[in-house]
C-alpha cells in the first residue's frame, strides 16, 4: 500500500511552481491546498496503519 496523500502532494507542489512561473497567486493557492490536502491524507494512512499495528500485536499477545 503506497502514501495515499503522495499524488496530492507531488501535485500540489506542481501547481504552486507552476503558479509562480506564471506569476498566478489563485493556482499558487490551490498548489497550497492541494499539498496540504495529500498531507493530511498521509497523517490519516499512518495513524490507520499504527491503530492497525497495535491491535494486530495485541491479538498476538492473547493467543
Amino acid at each position: 500500500m503506497g502514501d495515499k496523500g503522495a499524488m496530492d502532494k507531488m501535485k500540489g507542489k506542481a501547481k504552486q511552481k507552476a503558479g509562480k512561473v506564471m506569476g498566478d497567486e489563485r493556482m499558487k493557492a490551490e498548489g497550497r491546498t492541494d499539498e496540504a490536502k495529500g498531507r493530511a491524507k498521509s497523517a490519516m494512512g499512518d495513524a490507520r496503519d499504527n491503530a492497525q499495528g497495535m491491535k494486530d500485536s495485541l491479538k498476538g499477545k492473547r493467543s
